[in-house]
């Protein structure tokens, strides 16, 4: 059986005049944080580290949205360092999974940018998992949701602390994991009652829309 490792990245914002005709995005790694599930998609090792951008600084915002200060990045490793560290704890075995595409895209964005070369970093991006689309599908929409949605909605008794790697990556695994076990995804009670009732308020309206149509068909025909 295969090994999950469930990454989340937190991003510093990088200003329009810092910006390089080679690194023009607007956000640049500072924080990876992983859990791995073993083959009974249980949580058994983590993986953290700080990473100093070369571009981004730590404004206000992201200090108050992660909790992270400019000085935890004064002594961190680089995007290739960190990035390299991190692709040495991935075991062979496993694939990687994430929330959302946008961490597979920023790690290939500074890859490109910052001309990383790393063994295996090709093969671990073409096999990446997207939780965030699995989740949808299950929910039978093309919803982008949000973790913590997918979490209550879920069912899911998360651990608290949005915007932490670590902490996004470890709760990420609790819904993967529970998705992977159950065939039919168990929601929570009153959510699913919310959506029940949201859909039959949507039906009711239609109803009335087309019935009002068809009358007015009616009187012109």
């Amino acid at each position: 059986m295969c090994k999950y490792v469930v990454v989340d990245l937190e991003m510093c914002r990088v200003p329009s005049e810092r910006r390089t005709d080679k690194f023009h995005w607007k956000s640049e790694t500072i924080q990876i944080g992983a859990v791995l599930l073993d083959e009974n998609l249980e949580v058994v090792d983590d993986f953290v580290t700080y990473v100093a951008p070369q571009y981004g600084f730590i404004d206000d915002y992201i200090n108050k949205l992660t909790d992270i200060s400019r000085g935890d990045i004064v002594n961190a490793p680089s995007f290739k360092e960190a990035l390299t560290k991190f692709v040495e704890w991935i075991p062979h075995d496993s694939k990687v999974v994430s929330w959302s595409d946008n961490d597979k895209r920023q790690i290939c964005r500074e890859i490109e940018a910052k001309d990383v070369i790393i063994s295996r970093m090709e093969d671990i991006l073409e096999e990446w998992i997207d939780c965030q689309k699995i989740f949808g599908d299950r929910m039978n929409s093309t919803r982008c949701y949000k973790l913590s949605e997918a979490l209550v909605a879920a069912d899911i008794i998360y651990e608290d602390g949005a915007h932490d790697g670590k902490v996004d990556a470890y709760n990420t695994a609790l819904l993967f994991a529970k998705m992977k076990r159950e065939p039919e995804l168990r929601l929570n009670t009153y959510y699913r009652q919310a959506i029940s009732e949201e859909d039959s308020r949507l039906s009711f309206t239609l109803g009335n829309i087309f019935s009002e149509l068809d009358l007015q068909g009616m009187l012109f025909a």
